[in-house]
């Protein structure tokens, strides 16, 4: 037990407790402080747990008995006794119970944070990486997109950080024309996405953008019912076919500076 204010409050204030019942013992007897005792310890477990709770427990039971000699001797009844016995397992109890619960939620506390610390940790990790990520909950919401994503289709961090559901999503890249798709075909591209997420259609698919690169799209069902949705760069692989002369504008597509890019317009100029 670490002794600090919280280790020894309890304890103090249920010395404070007995002594002061003494005292107004010798003028005016007092009702029983037996209720208060115990509700001494639990305020001692909840404070600084067990050992504190157990301490203020001996306490009051040591301070009881003693106010009980100071009234009646040794010639105590049979019924101050149970009472004395009774307070004894009541303030036992209540210290068990007490400095447990305090013990498992302080478990508990350390166990969330370390698990939103690793969330964290896992959450800018995947911020870095080229794949754009979509974690999806049973209901079809966004609990994730990472930064990849985000800058493939132009997506906002207010709404990306909105939980938006998928079907928003895709009219998002539908309204910014990410797509490279004729305005007729979009309709149905958007409603076999859906049909692919809704099933947990594992096939892995290309989806060509506007901006000339190709992601490489594929949905995977997740224990919980979410979705876990993987947009891979394949442009290089995809423009295999294209004239040779442009691949090097294929390739400065992927350069996230622009630099490549650049260098190519000039000697193409």
């Amino acid at each position: 037990m670490r002794f600090g204010w919280r280790a020894i409050s309890g304890p103090m204030l249920t010395a404070a407790t007995l002594l002061l019942a003494m005292l107004s013992d010798r003028l005016i007897p007092p009702p029983s402080p037996a209720p208060l005792l115990v509700g001494l310890v639990a305020l001692a477990g909840a404070l600084s747990g067990l050992a504190s709770a157990i301490t203020s427990a001996a306490v009051a039971v040591i301070g009881a008995t003693l106010l009980l000699l100071s009234r009646h001797g040794v010639s105590t009844s049979f019924a101050d006794l149970v009472q004395l016995g009774l307070l004894a397992i009541t303030a036992a109890g209540t210290a068990g119970i007490t400095g447990l619960m305090r013990e498992r939620l302080l478990g508990t506390f350390a166990a969330e944070r370390r698990s939103h610390a690793t969330a964290a940790r896992l959450s800018a990790a995947l911020d870095q990486v080229d794949i754009g990520i979509v974690l999806l909950d049973a209901e079809t919401r966004a609990e994730f997109i990472n930064r990849a994503f985000r800058d493939y289709f132009a997506l906002p961090d207010e709404i990306a950080d909105g939980k938006p559901p998928f079907i928003a999503l895709m009219y998002h890249g539908r309204d910014t024309g990410a797509f490279e798709l004729p305005e007729d075909e979009l309709g149905t591209f958007i409603a076999q996405r859906m049909e692919m997420v809704r099933t947990g259609d594992a096939t892995p698919i290309n989806i060509a953008l506007r901006t000339g690169e190709v992601l490489r799209f594929v949905c995977a069902a997740l224990p919980d019912g979410g979705r876990m949705l993987s947009y891979t760069p394949v442009t290089d692989l995809v423009r295999h076919t294209d004239p040779p002369a442009r691949a090097d504008y294929y390739r400065s597509l992927r350069d996230p500076t622009g630099r490549k890019l650049i260098r190519y317009l000039r000697v193409a100029e």
